[in-house]
């Protein structure tokens, strides 16, 4: 006779595996991965959570503070997605194909600061700054040339989000977070095959959770960003070369995207 709570188990279980199928088609690589892992990372909290008894707690008080803050420090990976429309250069007949071929981990810092709205909600806002790069891969089309670009950024964001979190149990806290992030990129290079424009504004969603240390608080995160303007630069007035237009008008739009993985200490 089969135990209930291995039945109860054996329909978890398949649950899981739905959920991260479903997850393979809805998320692209390199995105997918980690979606992946936060949903492995919450479920094994969940699962934890009904195992364990309960244990003496770490800083118990520390989640009726009204005003919380700290730093963090992460990685990035940025990203654009193009939108080729297939421009065909009058003089040459060449045809500019336009992808961020390779993914480049940055370097991400900032501060925290929170506003407890009460047990549940969170208000939080967090100066940024993330160093990376992308690499822009041009291919033409008829005669198989390709040509590269290194786009450098140090961009400057201050997300504002609201944090969602469950109730804590024991010494471990799972949340979700959704932000819009206005972004400035400091390091913006004219004279280039295509120049990005410096201000962008991005909407933010991810999860992570609170560890209580003995000491201090350790929240890893990862989150997913997408910008919603096109942060290609049309009108190419920096250009001394009127050839290296090709590139820009092959390109009808781009929207950057980024995934960060931070570490908050608290």
């Amino acid at each position: 006779m089969r135990h209930p709570e291995h039945g109860n188990t054996q329909k978890h279980h398949g649950n899981t595996r739905n959920l991260f199928r479903s997850l393979s088609v809805s998320f692209p690589f390199p995105f997918r991965v980690p979606m992946c892992v936060i949903i492995l990372i919450l479920s094994a909290s969940c699962g934890v959570a009904s195992a364990q008894e309960p244990v003496i707690q770490h800083r118990p008080y520390l989640d009726r503070r009204f005003l919380h803050y700290g730093f963090f420090i992460g990685m990035n990976m940025m990203d654009i997605e193009f939108q080729n429309n297939g421009y065909i250069d009058p003089n040459t007949g060449q045809q500019w194909y336009t992808d961020v071929d390779s993914y480049q981990p940055g370097f991400t810092v900032g501060v925290l600061g929170e506003i407890r709205l009460n047990s549940t909600l969170g208000l939080r806002i967090q100066p940024t700054i993330h160093f990376g790069q992308r690499r822009v891969y041009f291919h033409e089309q008829l005669s198989g040339r390709d040509s590269t670009q290194s786009m450098k950024s140090t961009c400057f964001s201050v997300p504002i989000g609201l944090k969602i979190a469950a109730p804590r149990y024991n010494n471990f806290r799972p949340y979700v977070i959704a932000s819009i992030a206005p972004t400035l990129d400091l390091t913006v290079r004219k004279n280039n095959a295509l120049l990005t424009e410096p201000f962008d504004c991005y909407i933010e969603i991810g999860a992570g959770c609170d560890f209580y240390l003995p000491y201090f608080k350790l929240i890893p995160e990862l989150k997913f960003c997408f910008g919603l303007r096109d942060i290609i630069n049309h009108k190419r007035t920096d250009l001394t070369d009127e050839s290296m237009l090709k590139f820009t008008r092959s390109v009808d739009r781009g929207s950057a995207k980024m995934m960060v993985l931070t570490f908050y200490f608290e």
